[in-house]
């Protein structure tokens, strides 16, 4: 017998051609297992699925039974709602309307506010303020802190413009002109 890469060289003992190669597929408990599986597998599926609807089942009759004669006595009490008139269609500032930017600022640390946050839409958003911009005045008032921008925009009318000063994450400064929202 010829000896090749595909052939290999028999064991000593052992003779090349007369018996027949042993089956490497043939595994005789692989088919147990399969067997296992697929049983484990629906009594899962079972009870799952009676857990699920006897829990199902006891809130409903519970809620049905403890709470519906509660309810309907509530229900006989309480008088029609009277329909609400339409909200305006624009919101007007009143007396107790506050104005805001739509951003969060931490102190920065040398001077002035770090924005930390930019809500998405807002007045802030809207100017080009970014996370990392650092706001060093706000119209007319130096920013020193974050409570110094909180006081800022408190005094501020809303709707009426505001030129920002503003340093960027990368040194440069910029001036930005905002329109402070109303906070009701």
């Amino acid at each position: 017998m010829e000896q090749t890469a595909l052939r290999p060289k028999p064991i000593p003992g052992q003779e090349g051609g007369d018996s027949p190669p042993p089956d490497p597929a043939h595994r005789p408990h692989a088919a147990r297992r399969r067997g296992n599986r697929i049983r484990t597998l629906l009594l899962g599926s079972f009870v799952g699925t009676v857990l699920v609807l006897s829990g199902v089942g006891i809130g409903t009759i519970g809620a049905t039974v403890i709470g519906m004669s509660r309810l309907a006595e509530l229900r006989q009490q309480t008088p029609p709602a009277k329909p609400s008139p339409a909200p305006p269609a624009t919101p007007t500032p009143s007396p107790t309307a506050a104005a805001t930017l739509g951003l969060e600022a931490v102190d920065a640390e040398k001077v002035g506010a770090m924005v930390t946050g930019v809500h998405v839409p807002g007045p802030g958003y809207s100017a080009g303020l970014v996370r990392g911009d650092v706001l060093l005045q706000f119209g007319a008032r130096r920013i020193d802190t974050a409570a110094d921008l909180v006081r800022a925009v408190t005094d501020a009318r809303p709707g009426k413009e505001v030129e920002l000063t503003v340093r960027h994450a990368s040194g440069g400064y910029q001036q930005l002109t905002v329109v402070p929202g109303v906070v009701i």
